[in-house]
C-alpha cells in the first residue's frame, strides 16, 4: 500500500504535501471522517455516562440535568471544528469543564487534537491548564459515588493518558513524512544525476564529433587551396580533389547534424555515437592517404581488439589531430605513426612528419587541438609531449596505461 494509491486511508495531514502541526487547511480525508464520527461518539458516550449518574442522584434538580444535557451535546457538536482550532477548542472546553462534568469526553478529545496538530510548547501550556483545573470539577460537582481525592486522580491520569498518546502519534507522523520527503529527495537527487550525467555524455560525444568535424574540414581547406593555387594541375588531380572536397564537404555536414542532435537532448541508443577504436585506425591512414599524404602505419600491436576502448579512442584521437596538423603545417611530406606496447606495458603511439620542402600556403590553426589531447591523456592516466624534432620536423608522442 503505498499514499498515492490509498491516500483516502491516511490522515489530512499525510495525505496531502504539508507537515503534521501545519496551520493550513486541507479537506478531509474518509479516514478523517471515521475518526471524527468516532471521537464525537466516544465523547457523547461519555457525556450520556455521565449524564446518567448525575441523574441518578435524586439531589440534583431537574433544571441542572437540563442544562447539563444541552451543555454536552453543544461541547460533543463542538468536536466538529477541533482540526481548526484545536488550541482554542481545549481552553473553552478546559473552562467548561470545570463546572460540567458531561463535557469531560469532549476535553479528552480535544485535549488529543492538540497534541496531535500543535507543537510541543501550546501543548504543553494547555496541558498544564488542564491538569491544574482537573481538582476543581471534583469540589464544585462532586460525585456521591466516588471520593474527591479518587476523582482528581482519575481525572489528572486521563489528561496525561491522552496528551502522552497524541504526542506519540504526533512524533510517528512526523516521522513517517520525514521518511517520505527524504525518499522523494533522494528519487529527485538521482534525477538530478542521471540527468547530469547524460549531459556531460552528450557534451563528451560532441567532443568526439567536433574531433572529426575538424578532420574533414582540413581536408576540404587543404585540397580547396591547392585548386586556388595550382589551376593548371592535371584533370585527374583536379577531378580527384574535388571529389574529396565534395566527400568532406557532405561528411562535414552530416558530423555537424550529429553534434547538433547531440547537444539537443541524449541519444536513445548508442548506435549513432562516434566511437573509434584502435581497429579502426587502419581506416583513418587509409582516408588520409586518399587525401594525398604519404603515410606510414606501423601497428605492432597482435590485437588491437583487446585494447580497452577508451585508451584505444585516445590513440585513435592523437593519431587524428596529429595527421590534421601534418597536413596543415607540413604538407607534401611523409608522415609516420608508430603504435606499440601490450598489457601491463601500456601503449605508446609516435607521430612524426619531417620539415616541409616546398612552400605552401599556411592553414590558419590555433593549437588548441594539441592542448586538449594532452588534457585527455593526462585524465586517462598517461601522458602527451609534443615539439619540433631534431631533423625540424615535428613529432607527437604519448603513453596511455593498459592494464595487463
Amino acid at each position: 500500500m503505498t499514499r498515492t494509491e490509498y491516500p483516502w486511508l491516511l490522515p489530512s495531514a499525510m495525505a496531502g504535501p504539508e507537515l503534521p502541526g501545519d496551520r493550513g487547511r486541507s479537506r478531509r480525508t474518509v479516514r478523517d471522517w471515521v475518526v471524527d464520527l468516532t471521537a464525537f461518539l466516544c465523547a457523547a458516550g461519555i457525556g450520556l455516562a455521565t449524564l446518567a449518574t448525575i441523574e441518578a442522584d435524586p439531589t440534583t434538580p431537574d433544571t441542572f440535568v437540563l442544562v447539563d444535557s444541552l451543555v454536552g451535546a453543544a461541547a460533543c457538536c463542538a468536536l466538529w471544528f477541533r482540526r481548526r482550532w484545536p488550541v482554542g477548542l481545549a481552553v473553552a472546553l478546559t473552562l467548561l469543564s470545570t463546572v460540567e462534568p458531561v463535557a469531560a469526553g469532549a476535553l479528552l478529545v480535544a485535549l488529543f487534537s492538540v497534541a496531535v496538530h500543535r507543537p510541543f510548547r501550546p501543548v504543553a501550556l494547555v496541558g498544564v491548564g488542564a491538569l491544574a483545573v482537573a481538582p476543581v470539577q471534583p469540589y464544585l460537582r462532586p460525585d456521591p459515588d466516588t471520593s474527591f481525592l479518587a476523582s482528581t486522580v482519575i481525572g489528572l491520569l486521563l489528561i496525561l493518558l491522552v496528551l502522552s498518546w497524541g504526542m506519540i502519534v504526533r512524533s510517528r507522523r512526523q516521522l513517517v513524512v520525514s521518511l517520505r520527503e527524504r525518499a522523494v529527495r533522494a528519487e529527485t537527487e538521482a534525477a538530478l544525476r542521471a540527468e547530469q550525467a547524460q549531459r556531460l555524455a552528450r557534451e563528451e560525444i560532441a567532443r568526439e564529433m567536433h574531433d572529426v568535424l575538424a578532420h574533414r574540414l582540413t581536408l576540404l581547406s587543404v585540397h580547396a587551396g591547392a585548386l586556388e593555387f595550382r589551376p593548371d594541375a592535371p584533370p585527374a588531380e583536379v577531378a580527384r580533389a574535388a571529389g574529396v572536397i565534395r566527400d568532406s564537404a557532405h561528411e562535414a555536414l552530416q558530423d555537424l547534424r550529429e553534434i547538433i542532435g547531440v547537444l539537443r537532448g541524449p541519444r536513445d541508443t548508442d548506435g549513432n555515437r562516434p566511437q573509434p577504436t584502435l581497429a579502426t585506425l587502419d581506416a583513418l591512414v587509409a582516408e588520409s592517404r586518399e587525401a594525398g599524404m604519404d603515410v606510414a602505419l606501423d601497428n605492432r600491436l597482435a590485437d588491437p581488439d583487446a585494447v580497452p576502448a577508451a585508451s584505444g579512442r585516445t590513440v585513435y584521437r592523437i593519431a587524428q589531430e596529429a595527421l590534421t596538423n601534418a597536413r596543415k603545417h607540413a604538407p607534401g611530406t611523409g608522415v609516420t605513426v608508430a603504435v606499440t606496447g601490450g598489457p601491463g606495458q601500456g601503449i605508446t603511439v609516435e607521430v612524426r612528419n619531417p620539415a616541409p620542402t616546398e612552400p605552401f600556403t599556411p592553414v590558419p590553426g590555433s593549437g588548441q587541438g594539441l592542448i586538449g589531447l594532452t588534457e585527455r591523456a593526462t585524465l586517462a592516466g598517461g601522458r602527451l609531449d609534443h615539439g619540433p624534432a631534431p631533423d625540424g620536423g615535428f613529432a607527437v608522442r604519448a603513453w596511455l596505461p593498459w592494464a595487463s
